[in-house]
């Protein structure tokens, strides 16, 4: 027993101590709560695993809910993704919730906090109302409004809910404590007026109420018993806790707010606001982009569910911001991805070879396996012919003792072929390579046995047959930023560290059998890395995303 709970996170241990002061399992849910303003990103995996893994851990429901309150900002579109996000990733939700469920609720609380003396409208701008706000070091002063009568208050309220004022010229605010040393508890805006349409609203509604009233209210109609939250709602928990005061019912369980640092991924942005920026300015294609953070972008990169949840577990839940390298995150996608996905051949750099001594015209299928790491991925046939391609880096002229792979004179043995010796090579005006001419041993066929097919030799280089070969385009993908948090200098904007080779398109060529793959497939190209098929791939054009290579050469790049 002592063992299981050293094991625990802080977060459970929370959750364990409530069990032991009166809380009973079946009080226990949570919830993920993402505002519908963008699509989630790898930061939201943390939440999503930590809430959802409590909800397994013990048996407990959690809710999907989303913080609609700002119709400026928010899209049935987000809602969709958010929804094949969580999905994707594995977990299922007990009810799918909207704060906008509660809209006339909350607004009816409020009458009655207006009732009571505790709220009341200013007709500040926002300008003054920050100056009248004080500073950390300096209290505030009462805003010219904030002693109107209550009934007063109560006709005002209803004429901006009547659509009757200009936005930005009416808010309801809390009646706190205007010298308060936590300056969020400074008669905090409850509602403004906004003229817009709500994704599931539509016109009903002229005034929406502000995050911080919405979601602990929400949180205690729905019964959450924790309310999970990122460190930068610590000071939030003050005012969560305030208008929880207002509203809760001593039969009813009461949620309570804690909060987990944020993990930030290097080389990375995770701001939504920057994220959308990266859109709207056309550096990438859009949210799903390869190349971006988000669960969308991850995905159609071709990495797992599993390495996410696996990345997630590796870094569990802390109290203190921290900075992890993606390379960790690369690690478990690799990890996974080596057990599960099939190897195929591809040459992306091609140089023809043309074994001289092959017969012409002659198509011999050899036998390859699908996947060492999985005996029960069986074997597949690749067609092998008198020319073939290779990469070029593959082959040079001369070559120290260390080269390894194809040069004049020596010898390498083809992946699951035969062992080819270099004899001379053709190139063009600018003295370029075109053409290699080598010889084979017919004798030395992997797998068949003979003396011959046994003999070592150092190089094993993969290949395709020319005239089998699969025309792809074949995206390599890189890490969009140079600097590991480019959104942290003070003096540079983060579009400054833009890395301008984080997406190069190739042709590649590829064996045959790879004609019926279909989106999402997961492949490891031999010798390059792991690729997947891309959405925009179709029957007459095969479109292959490059997920990661098979080892972390950044930083070795990075160092040179």
């Amino acid at each position: 027993m002592s063992e299981a709970v050293e094991s625990l996170n802080f977060i459970e241990h929370i959750v364990e101590e409530d069990l032991k002061n009166g809380y009973s399992e079946k009080d226990l849910r949570f919830r993920f709560p993402p505002e519908p303003n963008g699509y989630l990103h790898i930061g939201h995996a943390s939440s999503i695993c930590l809430n959802f893994g409590l909800g397994l851990r013990y048996n407990a429901p959690v809710n999907l809910r989303f913080d609609d309150t700002n119709p400026a900002k928010e899209e049935q579109e987000y809602v969709d993704a958010i929804k094949k996000d969580v999905e994707w990733l594995g977990f299922k939700w007990d009810t799918e919730r909207y704060a906008s469920d509660y809209f006339q609720q909350l607004y009816d609380w409020a009458i009655e906090l207006i009732k009571q003396g505790k709220a009341y409208v200013d007709e500040q701008s926002s300008e003054d109302m920050a100056i009248q706000k004080g500073t950390p070091t300096q209290e505030g002063t009462n805003s010219p409004f904030r002693d109107r009568s209550v009934e007063e208050n109560l006709a005002i309220f209803q004429e901006m809910k009547d659509g009757k004022f200009a936005e930005g010229t009416h808010v309801l605010r809390a009646k706190i404590d205007m010298a308060s040393s936590n300056m969020l508890m400074r008669d905090p805006i409850m509602y403004r007026v906004l003229h817009k349409a709500h994704h599931r609203t539509n016109t009903d509604w002229c005034i929406y109420p502000m995050y911080d009233w919405t979601h602990g209210e929400s949180d205690y109609i729905e019964q959450v018993s924790h309310s999970f939250c990122t460190l930068e709602f610590a000071m939030h928990r003050e005012l969560y806790d305030w208008f929880l005061d207002q509203v809760t019912d001593t039969e009813k369980l009461r949620p309570k707010q804690r909060e987990f640092a944020r993990r930030n991924l290097s080389h990375t942005v995770v701001s939504k606001r920057k994220l959308l920026q990266l859109v709207e300015n056309n550096v990438v294609t859009g949210w799903d982009d390869p190349r971006m953070s988000t669960i969308s972008g991850l995905r159609r990169r071709g990495y797992t569910p599993e390495s996410i949840r696996n990345f997630v577990e590796t870094i569990g839940i802390a109290k203190r911001d921290n900075l992890i390298d993606v390379s960790l995150l690369e690690f478990h996608l690799r990890d996974h991805l080596n057990k599960i996905s099939p190897r195929v051949m591809g040459v992306l750099d091609p140089v023809k070879v043309i074994i001289t001594n092959y017969p012409e015209g002659e198509v011999e299928w050899l036998d390859t396996e699908n996947n060492p790491e999985d005996e029960s991925a069986g074997t597949r046939q690749i067609p092998f012919t008198r020319e073939i391609y290779i990469e070029k880096e593959d082959f040079k002229e001369e070559a120290n003792r260390k080269f390894f792979r194809l040069k004049l004179g020596g010898e390498v043995r083809l992946k699951s072929g035969y062992i080819i010796k270099a004899e001379s090579c053709t190139k063009d005006t600018d003295g370029n390579i075109t053409e290699i001419q080598c010889t084979y041993d017919p004798k030395s066929k992997s797998g068949s046995g003979t003396e011959e097919s046994l003999r070592k030799v150092k190089g094993t280089l993969h290949w395709v047959s020319v005239a089998h070969a699969l025309k792809a385009e074949v995206r390599l993908y890189d890490r969009l930023f140079t600097d590991e948090s480019p959104d942290t200098h003070k003096d540079k904007d983060f579009m400054e560290f833009i890395n301008p080779d984080s997406l190069k398109v190739i042709t590649g060529y590829l064996e045959p059998s790879l004609s019926e793959a279909k989106s999402g497939d997961r492949f490891q190209f031999q010798r390059l890395g792991y690729f997947c098929v891309d959405p925009d791939s179709t029957n007459e054009k095969l479109v292959f995303n490059k997920t990661v290579g098979l080892r972390d050469t950044w930083a070795k790049l990075q160092n040179k």
